[in-house]
């Protein structure tokens, strides 16, 4: 039970920190606020419903998809680091980005939902979760930490002008930056497991 656990704090903590709800929140808050109420339960609606979709979809269906493309986890868990380490590069660059509702067609699905909610940062992390994942239970969590993730964006949305009136433009920087220490963390620690996990492979090729 303790493993278990442990691995569902590990992958919730990892989904959120990618995810990074307080951001999505805040582009929530500005392009919605000249919405209705029912707008906006309709914005969060349709957002989250594309991005259980396609996160489910990516943590069924991740060995499938290294069987098919003849890849290794190995490969896969160092490229997804060196992805993530991009996306944590740019999370500390806490480079604003401005969206206009005017040049959007449908908020719900750019940007709330890709890049923000279900972008390749988060599903690469939610594929390498999946490939540590051992066991069905350990499999069935990974889609429990996705569910738990999207509820902590759908909080922040909904109550997305409530939780920005307490923070700044400085806090909101600073989280993000926290956020981004964490995903470097966990970029790494993906990495150091690819490598691990290759060398025997390497040194067999090496010592044939």
């Amino acid at each position: 039970m303790g493993t278990a656990i442990e691995f569902l704090l590990v992958a919730v903590t990892s989904i959120i920190a990618i995810m990074n709800p307080v951001s999505t929140a805040a582009v929530f808050s500005i392009l919605t606020d000249k919405f209705s109420a029912e707008q906006q339960r309709e914005v969060i609606f349709n957002s989250l419903r594309i991005s259980l979709v396609v996160l489910i979809f990516f943590a069924l269906t991740g060995q499938l998809i290294f069987t098919i493309l003849g890849l290794t986890l190995p490969a896969f868990k160092i490229a997804g680091g060196l992805v993530l380490i991009s996306f944590a590069t740019g999370m500390l660059a806490a480079k604003k980005e401005e969206y206009s509702p005017e040049e959007l067609e449908n908020i719900a699905v750019v940007p709330l939902a890709f890049p923000l909610t279900c972008g390749a940062g988060t599903i690469t992390v939610v594929i390498l979760i999946s490939s540590e994942a051992a066991g069905l239970i350990e499999n069935l969590l990974v889609i429990v930490a996705v569910l738990i993730a999207l509820a902590v964006s759908y909080i922040g949305m909904k109550y997305s002008s409530r939780i920005l009136k307490f923070i700044g433009d400085q806090e909101l920087r600073i989280i993000t930056k926290f956020l981004a220490i964490f995903v470097l963390a966990i970029a790494i620690q993906f990495i150091i497991n690819g490598i691990s996990e290759a060398m025997p492979q390497i040194l067999g090729d090496v010592l044939r």
